[in-house]
């Protein structure tokens, strides 16, 4: 597992400007950390975040309309999990969401002002 876990890690590292290499790789750690038997998967030769995302995209082509397609989140981290060949549900999105961003305290309103 721990190979596994580095292996990802380290495209994360090698890839911080893209943020669904972010996303999907961290959905990778999380399955992996759950799912430890999945680990011999993500360290096979060949296979990469950024190839399971080209996945993602030839999926979404097959159901684009007007030349848009849209994935839910269930279907893509399903499709990176066909990409590599493992079996099973994906852990729950809920825990691989980004942060939320920071909300600023900064409350004026106009009759401060007056």
């Amino acid at each position: 597992m721990e190979q596994a876990v580095k292996k990802l890690q380290d495209e994360i590292t090698g890839n911080q400007n893209n943020p669904y290499i972010q996303v999907i790789g961290n959905f990778l750690i999380q399955h992996v950390q759950a799912h430890p038997e999945c680990a011999e998967k993500i360290v096979v030769k060949g296979k990469s975040i950024a190839k399971s995302l080209e996945a993602m995209k030839n999926e979404a082509r097959k159901k684009q309309s007007n030349g848009m397609a849209m994935l839910t989140d269930a279907e893509g981290y399903a499709i990176v999990l066909k990409y590599f060949e493992i079996d099973g549900q994906p852990v729950q999105a809920a825990q691989i969401n980004p942060p939320e961003p920071e909300v600023s305290r900064f409350d004026v309103k106009l009759d401060e002002f007056m």
